[in-house]
């Protein structure tokens, strides 16, 4: 799998097609190109939001520069695609993950629908998760399954076996 680094470039003066030629020369291809104006206030959006969400699995690095894993999102990641991978319904992931006391980013438990909208997200990050050695070694148990261990039967005093016949054989 290629990995790439990313840069922005914020623009103060007028664009320059030097700066582009710079960048194509030290091996950095143009992928997009961010435009943005200034909104009318009648656009404006709500004070405390953010014109979009940061990604699930994401944040925002100490230098406010970049967004970084989350180590408390890539927990719950790897275990909703687990789960998924050994074929747990919506509902079993629901309760997993609750009985284990994970909580969305609102602070809610989790609910169906959360962790069918996180399925793209799951999409997207997969392939880099997969790859990680931390998967390496789920992955082995997937592709070596051992049954489970059947749970011991507690035990049955021999004795009130023989106390229920003997009792029943005197009537």
């Amino acid at each position: 799998m290629a990995y790439f680094e990313r840069m922005r470039d914020v623009v103060s003066e007028p664009f320059s097609p030097e700066v582009i030629r710079l960048r194509a020369a030290a091996g950095w291809q143009m992928i997009a190109i961010e435009w943005r104006r200034e909104l009318p206030d009648a656009e404006a959006p709500a004070e405390n939001q953010l014109p979009e969400d940061i990604p699930y699995g994401l944040r925002i690095s100490s230098d406010c520069r970049r967004l970084e894993p989350d180590p408390y999102e890539h927990h719950i990641l790897m275990l909703m695609e687990e789960m998924l991978a050994d074929d747990f319904s919506y509902t079993e992931i629901v309760g997993t993950l609750n009985d284990k006391g994970l909580r969305m980013r609102n602070g809610q438990p989790w609910n169906r629908i959360a962790v069918f909208t996180m399925i793209p997200r799951l999409i997207e990050v997969g392939p880099r998760y997969s790859s990680s050695e931390e998967w390496a070694e789920r992955r082995r148990r997937f592709d070596n399954p051992q049954p489970p261990a059947a749970p011991e039967r507690p035990a049955t005093p021999a004795h009130s076996w023989r106390s229920f016949f003997a009792r029943r054989s005197r009537h």
